[in-house]
This record gives C-alpha cells, structure tokens and sequence, in this order.
C-alpha cells in the first residue's frame, strides 16, 4: 500500500464516495420526510377541511358565480345526516385591525370562533388549563385559548404557563371595512344575502382559560387564539356565519367516502351542481398525507439503489485491484511459499490490505457525510423558520455502521476469492511467473 500510494487513493475513494452519498442522500431524504411530516405536525391525518367558493356551472336556470355562504345549519346538517362523521368543527373569524393586548403589551393575531373539537382535528395540545367546553358554547362565554407564541408576547417568554390561566386580555377592533353575510335565506331557486356593516368595538376582555402549542406550520398555528364560535358570533356581529368546517372520519370509513357525501349535501341545501369542484372546496388531509408517503417512499427506493450502486462499484473496484497487487506479487508470493508460508498466511495477507482500505475508506466516508449533514443543518437553523418541508437533516447511525460492516465484509470476500487464488500457485510455477 505504501508503494503504490495513488493506486491505494483511487480504489479507497471508491468506497469513501460509496459511504458519503448513502449517508448524505439519506440524511437529506430524512430532512426532507420531517419537514412534511412537521407541516401535518399532530393533526389529525383522517381529517376534511371545507370552505364556501363560487359557483362556475349554471344549475337550474341560475347563473354561475353565486357566493358559497355556510351556516350554523350546514354544520349541523353534516354533523347528523353524513354517516361516517366522528367530529365536526365549524369555524368563523373576523376580519380587520385588531390586536389582543394585556396591560401594557399588545400583538395582532387571528382569532378564531371554534368549538372544543377543533383543537383536537387541527393538533393543537393544552399545554396549560383547559379546552373550551359546551357550557362556553352554551352560555357565550368571553373566554380564550391562546397560542403558545401569543402567551409569550403578551405576558412573557419566561412567565409560567399556569399562571397566565385565569388573566383577562382584551380585545381591540381598530378598524372593520369589510361586509360581512349575516343572514343567509332561501328562495325558490335564489339565495339572498343580506350585509351588514361590522360594528365598531373598542375594547372586550376574554378571560384566558387555557394556552395550547402546535408545530404545524412551523410553529405558526402558535399565534392564534380561539374562543367560542357563539361568543364570536354574537359579539362581533357574525351571527350565523361559518367560514370554515373541519371533520374527522370514523375509525375504518376513508375521508374520500364521506367527502362525496358532503359534496351531495351541501349542493341540495345551496343549489349548485353536485359536479361543480369550485363551488365549495374540500381539502382531504388523507389522500394528501398518503400522497406524500408514498412519494417518500419512492425517493428513499431511489436513494438506496443509488448508494448500493456506488457502494458496488467499490467493492468491484476493491476486488479488481486485488487480483492486480497478486498477479504483480506472483513471485513474492512463491518465495514466501517456497520458505514454509501457509496458504493461510497468504490469504490473510492479502484480505487484511481490502479490510483496511474498506474500513478506514468507509468511516471517513462516514465522518465527511456527517459533517455535510452539519454543515446543512447550521445554514437550516440560521435560516430559522424560512425553509418549509425541510428540516435538520439526521440518519440513522446504527444503519450508517451496518452498512459499513457490510462493506468490509463485502470488501473482504472481494480479496478473498483472488487470495485462495494465490495460495493454491505453486511455488515453482510463481517462480517462473513474468
């Protein structure tokens, strides 16, 4: 090996470049499954978001382009009369400039009107006091589960989540321009709409009775706060308005089977072709997750083909120069059998030179993929929260040192089969060797 330096180089690069893509495809390819899996973060995989959109087929003499407007009814509607419906989360926000404020600090965020299903289908946790219940419903109560983030402007990073349960904190609406749809009615064949202008509100105060985290949308979900979807309703003057509606399926009934259901129910209540995908949307957070598994699973097929086929290449690369060094130490190999060398003295020496190369080879390979994967993961977390399904990069380690081992088995039967070769010469016969 010391006397044919760059011979010995080339065929350890080999296996180094072997080791270093296996390690650095799947670091990447891990990254980039997390990133996804942390943009679904806990909520709920059988799930259908559905929000309002606009007609774009005519239906029943009634021209396209009419509103898509929920109500309370169609909540409840689907709630009861779509078989498969575990739970049902309607969901109604305001729009403006607003902020929520506690004493001398304020932020804007969304607040939303849900019910206490909503955090459970969105993947929200308590982290401190309680979910909303059916008494805030029932009762309107001004009261408020707040993001973890929100918690951290408003009373402080470091404040303890259990003492902020109970605090009041107000909310402020500066300034509503837009119109919201109050009352939806039905006619023979028309929907009117009737608008009204949003009042003013200087002040509310909502008590906080709970503080939840979420990692979906990196954290994001944190910066929202939600109360009853009644007390919004009838506070800031949205009395019968829903945006959005949220469900979970039955354990066994796929989203796609209910979701067809909804599309039929919804369009016999606000007369739209059944046909019409544009009139209300619906989100299937089933078919999408799959969606992406699958596709994982096809890039991690893809990015072990790619690594086993430079990892052979090595070893063939191994096994070649293996059966160079014995056919150049022909004559040595005689001498050495001509003064009393085994046979296996002669094939220990030559398997240790392939389990050197292939060892030390594989574990630089291994050190220079890991410090890729570092060198990754710093510029990741310099950029924060900017790069969305990506995050930091990790392997399985336990894989990374079987494959190693693999490795240096494979490399050492590689210079196996030309070192039986080489002991079963005669010494005559590698005397005679050019």
């Amino acid at each position: 090996m010391s006397k044919n330096k760059l011979r010995t180089i080339l065929t350890a690069f080999g296996v180094f470049w072997g080791i270093f893509m296996l390690v650095v495809l799947l670091g990447a390819g891990n990254g980039m499954q997390h990133g996804i899996e942390r943009e679904f973060a806990d909520e709920a995989k059988n799930s259908l978001w559905i929000w309002g959109g606009k007609t774009s087929l005519p239906y029943k003499g009634m021209k396209p382009g009419r509103e898509v407007i929920f109500t309370n009814d169609d909540a409840q509607s689907i709630n009861y009369q779509v078989d498969g419906v575990e739970k049902l989360a309607p969901r109604t926000f305001f729009w403006g400039e607003y902020t929520i404020s506690y004493k001398d600090k304020n932020g804007s965020y969304q607040i939303h009107g849900v019910n206490r299903d909503y955090l459970d289908i969105n993947g929200s946790k308590i982290a401190a006091g309680r979910n909303l219940n059916p008494l805030d419903m029932k009762e309107r109560r001004k009261v408020m589960v707040i993001g973890k983030r929100v918690k951290e402007v408003l009373f402080g990073a470091d404040a303890p989540l259990d003492e902020v349960v109970g605090k009041y904190v107000k909310v402020m609406v500066l300034k509503e321009k837009q119109k919201e749809e109050t009352t939806t009615t039905t006619t023979t064949n028309t929907a009117n709409t009737q608008k009204t202008d949003s009042n003013k509100v200087a002040g509310i105060y909502f008590q906080v009775v709970g503080v939840f985290t979420n990692k979906g949308e990196q954290g994001r979900l944190e910066e929202r706060s939600v109360m009853p979807i009644t007390t919004l309703q009838s506070t800031f003057n949205l009395y019968n308005r829903v945006h959005t509606m949220a469900l979970t399926t039955e354990k066994g009934v796929r989203v796609s089977e209910v979701q067809g259901k909804v599309r039929q129910l919804l369009a016999g209540k606000h007369q739209f072709d059944v046909k019409d995908e544009e009139a209300v949307n619906l989100n299937n957070n089933e078919e999408n997750f799959e969606r992406f598994m699958g596709l994982f699973d096809g890039i991690a097929a893809f990015v072990w083909f790619i690594s086993m086929c430079t990892l052979i290449a090595g070893i063939v690369g191994v096994s070649n120069i293996m059966l160079i060094i014995i056919k150049e130490r022909t004559k040595e190999i005689g001498i050495r059998k001509a003064i009393g060398a085994t046979p296996f003295s002669i094939v220990s020496l030559v398997i240790q030179e392939s389990i050197i190369i292939t060892s030390v080879a594989g574990y630089l390979g291994f050190l220079a993929g890991v410090g890729m994967l570092e060198l990754i993961g710093y510029f990741i977390t310099q950029a924060k929260n900017e790069i969305r399904y990506f995050t930091y990069p990790v392997v399985n380690l336990n894989l990374i040192f079987i494959a190693i081992g693999v490795l240096v088995i494979a490399g050492a039967l590689a210079g196996l089969f030309p070192a039986m070769k080489a002991a079963n010469i005669k010494p005559i016969e590698a005397l005679r060797a050019d």
